[in-house]
């Protein structure tokens, strides 16, 4: 069930049923010469997508721009500051908050997001105590490529090509429901190498095409929905451990 596409009465009756929603959060980022800028916010929504389909969820809108100041060197990148990010993440938060959502699960698809939605959890927990209130409100941040069944799949698939930026393991999760977005592009070297992260400039300068580690073309559309199907297993367990607290 998409929020979306859903009227306010249907919200009204779900939250008779349920006080759980979903909410995916990535980036519109660069991720090579052969991976779309909007993978990371692709990534979350397939991914919780396949969550709906095998139970009963409130999936709300993707949060599709996140805090990737890094890759403002290339091109289409968008960014948001981390402040303005926390701002957003607490207004999504205390939205929903009020319409009697207590169960709120983010499922993240940008490694350069864990910071600072961490950092707006701890915003909302402060409003609470410093208003002596409290919250009913519990969050969770469940970061898909970082997921048990994900992590070891990856490791078998590509090894060390699987890197840490524009990774074989989300452009195959984005190739997974978007055959179409294949690119055929010659990648040199074949692993590119990893420098910490900084400034835009210093990162288009360490990384020259976007690529941090990883062998991008072993991506495919078979690997994808192999990672697919654990993405969600990892996710659904995730959610049932958050739910049960």
């Amino acid at each position: 069930m998409n929020l979306q596409f859903s009227t306010w009465p249907e919200i009204e009756a779900y939250l008779q049923r349920s006080r759980c929603i979903v909410v995916p959060i990535g980036s519109t980022e660069q991720h090579g010469p052969t991976g779309m800028i909007g993978t990371d916010a692709l990534c979350p929504e397939i991914v919780a997508a396949g969550m709906a389909q095998q139970r009963e969820l409130l999936i709300a809108p993707t949060l599709s721009i996140g805090m990737a100041q890094h890759h403002l060197a290339f091109a289409g990148t968008i960014s948001l500051r981390p402040s303005t990010l926390i701002r957003v993440v607490v207004d999504v938060v205390e939205s929903l908050a009020g319409h009697g959502f207590e169960h709120i699960f983010f499922v993240n698809g940008h490694g350069g997001n864990i910071a600072t939605v961490q950092a707006a959890f701890s915003e909302v927990w402060a409003g609470a105590s410093f208003s002596g209130r409290g919250s009913a409100v519990k969050l969770q941040l469940h970061n898909w490529f970082q997921g048990q069944r994900v992590a070891k799949l990856s490791r078998e698939l590509f090894g060390d090509g699987e890197g840490s930026h524009a990774t074989p393991s989300e452009i195959s999760l984005v190739l997974s429901v978007y055959a179409e977005a294949a690119r055929d592009v010659a990648l040199d070297p074949d692993i590119p190498p990893t420098a910490p992260i900084r400034d835009a400039r210093d990162f288009r300068h360490q990384h020259p095409d976007g690529r941090m580690g990883a062998r991008s073309n072993l991506a495919s559309a078979k690997y994808g929905r192999r990672l697919r199907e654990a993405a969600v297993a990892d996710a659904l367990a995730a959610l049932k451990r958050f739910v049960s607290l």
